[in-house]
């Protein structure tokens, strides 16, 4: 753990080659991280979920929404590096995203549930891929050229990362 509260889990940091043993690990966290969302989150009040998990955070009904719409931008990401030759993605405006009006006309659940179908559809293509298929890159524009190999463990980073933040919340978790 970290004493920065924005990265409770530090910063996501890879070197090298990933290997095979890192590739399933980091499907492994994909594949529980909708489950390890849904007990994080079962129970909680309303003022819970309008609990920022830091001064000047997100709320953890924030947090909840952010991470399926993330990981779809991510599983599309993935599809298009395995289907075009190095396309340059294009980014969105996350925080913006978390103001639109979905946030409050859609309840945690319908997004707990978007998750758990996102990972099941994105975990199982990642699955399926040789090595040469996990090599495969797109390009980030502030970025730069990401391998889906790398991208797989930045975004099981990514889950754990905002799983922290949602526990850590203020009268919520650990």
């Amino acid at each position: 753990m970290t004493p920065d509260p924005r990265y409770p889990i530090g910063r996501f940091h890879h070197e090298g080659p990933v290997t095979d043993e890192q590739y399933e690990a980091w499907l492994t966290d994909m594949s529980a991280l909708p489950a390890d969302f849904r007990a994080a989150v079962e129970g909680m009040s309303d003022a819970q979920l309008e609990t920022p998990y830091r001064e000047g955070g997100w709320t953890v009904r924030q947090v909840i929404h952010h991470v399926p719409d993330s990981h779809l931008n991510g599983y599309v990401r993935t599809k298009l590096a395995l289907t075009e030759d190095a396309p340059t993605i294009k980014p969105y405006e996350e925080k913006e995203w978390a103001k639109l009006g979905d946030l409050r006309a859609v309840p945690v659940e319908t997004n707990l549930r978007f998750l758990e179908l996102i990972h099941e559809k994105w975990v199982a293509v990642l699955r399926t891929l040789d090595h040469a298929q996990r090599a495969r890159t797109f390009v980030h524009p502030v970025n730069g050229v990401t391998r889906l190999d790398w991208n797989v463990g930045h975004y099981a980073w990514h889950g754990r990362h905002h799983l922290a933040h949602v526990l850590r919340a203020p009268g919520v978790g650990v």
